[in-house]
């Protein structure tokens, strides 16, 4: 997947498709709360495997039930369309 940065239609489109999550040219962020650890712990291992695919990996922590997700492509200093698709599969599994 290319990593082209986001033009500012497009993270204003994010903005509104992604109502939980902070957006901005610099990332995007947004904090999970799933009650225990081991939701926490089971969320942050299935997105593991959706980074290790995309070889695109999040600034995150975890503080027993929260975790708190940064997403940016260091190279092109913004987001791009991996840190989009990331933060959608993360939405997905934190539903599931």
């Amino acid at each position: 997947m290319k990593r082209e940065l986001l033009t500012d239609k497009e993270l204003d489109e994010l903005s509104a498709e992604l109502t939980n999550w902070d957006v901005s040219a610099d990332g995007l962020e947004r904090s999970y709360d799933f009650g225990n650890f081991v939701k926490a712990f089971a969320f942050m291992a299935g997105a593991a495997l959706h980074c290790e695919r995309l070889n695109h990996h999040p600034e995150w922590s975890n503080v027993y039930g929260n975790v708190h997700v940064r997403l940016v492509t260091h190279d092109r200093s913004g987001v791009t369309n991996l840190d989009a698709t990331l933060a959608r599969l993360m939405e997905e599994l934190s539903s599931a």
